[in-house]
C-alpha cells in the first residue's frame, strides 16, 4: 500500500540541512534495549597486519534455543553509534520489538587499519575489491566468534549484509559471490564506479543465471557522481 505525502521542495543550499529521525531511530518507551559487546580483532590471516574493532548487538528477545537471524554492517561504529546518523542497534531493537523483523543479532565490523603506518586505512582495499577476500574474512574470522557464543540461523535467507559507499560495494560483492551465506543485501550510495579495474556488474549481471538474492540499493540524486547514468546503472537496472 502506498502513502501519499505532500510535495516539499528541497532547499537549494543543503549544507546545513539534516533529515529528521524517524521513530525507529529513537529509543522508544517500553522497548527493551539489547546488549552490545565490543571485540578487538588483531590476528587476521586474510588481511595480515591489520587491527580492528567489531561489536555484537544481542536483542533482549534472543533465546539460545531459537537460532537468531544475522545482520552484518560494514563501517561498524558509524552504523552503531547511538548518537550517530544510523543508530543501528536502536533500529534493530525497535523493529524486533514491533515484530517487523525476526530476532536478529547485529554484527558491526570496522574496516582494518595498519597501526603506525603512514597511511593506516585499509578500508578501500577491503571494500572496493571484486574478490572473495572480505566475505571469506567475515565467514572465517569474524562470524565464528559470534557463532561460538550465540545460536545463529544457518539459512542464508536469514543472513543479511549492509554497507554504504564503498561498504555498499562490499555488501553487494559479498552476497554476489557467496549467496550460499548472504541473501539479503542493503547498499546505501554504493560507489561501484571506484572499484579497481572498473565496475564489473553492468556486464556481469545480465550474463549469468539469476541469483537468489534480495537487494535494496539506495541512491541520492544529489550524491556526487550518481547523476552520471553509467555510474547509476545498478540502481536503474536491478
Amino acid at each position: 500500500m502506498s502513502s501519499e505525502m505532500p510535495y516539499q521542495p528541497l532547499p537549494i543550499d543543503q549544507s546545513d540541512v539534516r533529515y529528521a529521525y524517524g521513530p525507529d531511530s529513537v529509543v522508544q518507551p517500553g522497548v527493551p534495549t539489547g546488549e552490545t559487546i565490543a571485540f578487538d580483532w588483531n590476528d587476521s590471516t586474510i588481511y595480515p597486519g591489520t587491527v580492528r574493532k567489531f561489536w555484537v548487538h544481542v536483542p533482549t528477545q534472543y533465546d539460545p534455543s531459537a537460532p537468531a537471524s544475522l545482520m552484518v554492517f560494514q563501517d561498524g561504529w558509524w552504523y552503531l553509534d547511538p548518537d550517530g546518523q544510523v543508530r543501528g542497534a536502536t533500529v534493530l531493537d525497535n523493529l524486533i520489538h514491533r515484530g517487523d523483523i525476526p530476532v536478529t543479532i547485529g554484527v558491526f565490523v570496522d574496516p582494518g587499519i595498519f597501526p603506525d603506518a603512514e597511511d593506516p586505512k585499509n578500508r578501500n582495499n577491503e571494500y572496493d575489491a571484486f574478490d572473495d577476500r572480505y566475505v571469506t574474512f567475515l565467514l572465517t574470522e569474524i562470524i565464528p566468534q559470534v557463532t561460538e557464543r550465540y545460536s545463529i540461523a544457518e539459512e542464508p535467507e536469514r543472513c543479511g549484509i549492509c554497507g554504504g559507499s564503498s561498504g555498499g560495494n562490499c555488501a553487494f560483492t559479498a552476497g554476489w559471490l557467496r549467496p550460499d551465506k548472504f541473501r539479503r543485501i542493503i547498499g546505501f550510495l554504493s560507489s561501484f564506479a571506484q572499484m579497481p579495474d572498473g565496475n564489473p556488474y553492468p556486464t556481469l549481471i545480465p550474463s549469468v543465471p539469476r541469483k537468489r538474492l534480495r537487494i535494496f540499493l539506495q541512491a541520492g540524486h544529489r550524491d556526487l557522481g550518481w547523476n552520471e547514468s553509467q555510474w547509476n546503472w545498478l540502481a536503474n537496472n536491478l
